[in-house]
């Protein structure tokens, strides 16, 4: 029982080490700023597409999935409220975050992964290099700042697609739709849709970069390392989803 129970405890030991000490290269030098915005461009610039396509689809479908029903009962006005609590709430910073980590966390671990089995790693160490200040903290800060960014264009667009159908569909003039959208947001879900693309952020990024920095074996290691990297970090998603949601309820929602 203890030799099945060690293996992932010790792996556990190694990501709260290496979330750690990523952590807290933010706050000490060197900075690696020319590192942290060519992973921005690469992240979030080449995310913006996909996850543009994925939001405007997603507004679209919740709206067609709507429109029937709120038809029925003659309150084809609140599709647009539906649709921006929806997206903005829930349904956005998860189908988001869940892209980016199969974009960018397979790529953050298959990148780190061929140059640990190609001794980069120790060779950055040989020469005085800290690799997780080189390598990690600077994937942490670029991914920390651009899925929030990512999941605002994906909600606005969401937004829009949701509009089309409902201009198109129910009749609805662009102020009936964006007035009702408007209203029915609080800064209570603002502040939910900001955080939670934030707290997956982190994961996605440590989670990349502990597989990636953890390979052995070769090729065949680098294969396995970028699929258990985006399989943890689409559970942790969900799970941290659910997490936060639970959390915000019992300390900010008042019954």
């Amino acid at each position: 029982m203890l030799d099945l129970l060690k293996p992932p405890i010790e792996a556990f030991q190694e990501f709260v080490l290496l979330s750690i000490r990523a952590v807290r290269n933010i706050f000490r030098g060197p900075h690696y700023a020319d590192d942290i915005f060519i992973q921005m461009d690469v992240i979030g610039v080449g995310s913006l597409f996909i996850v543009s396509l994925i939001g405007l689809f997603s507004g679209i479908v919740m709206a067609l999935q709507m429109a029937r029903a709120l038809t029925t009962y003659g309150a084809q006005g609140q599709v647009g409220s539906i649709v921006a609590i929806t997206l903005v709430r829930e349904l956005g910073p998860v189908l988001t975050a869940v892209l980016v980590a199969g974009r960018n966390a397979s790529g953050i671990a298959s990148e780190l992964g061929s140059m640990k089995v190609t001794e980069q790693i120790d060779a950055m160490r040989a020469l005085g290099t800290d690799p997780i200040q080189k390598l990690v903290t600077p994937r942490l800060i670029a991914i920390a700042v651009v899925l929030p960014l990512l999941t605002i264009i994906s909600d606005f667009i969401g937004l829009a697609g949701g509009y089309f159908i409902a201009s198109t569909m129910l009749g609805l003039t662009f102020s009936e739709y964006w007035t009702t959208a408007w209203q029915a947001l609080e800064y209570n879900d603002i502040a939910q849709g900001l955080l939670k693309p934030f707290v997956f952020a982190i994961i996605i990024a440590l989670v990349g970069c502990f597989y990636g920095m953890r390979t052995t074996g070769g090729t065949q290691g680098v294969g396995r390392s970028t699929t258990s990297a985006v399989v943890s970090s689409s559970v942790w998603i969900f799970v941290l989803t659910a997490f936060i949601k639970y959390i915000w309820n019992r300390v900010f929602v008042k019954q």
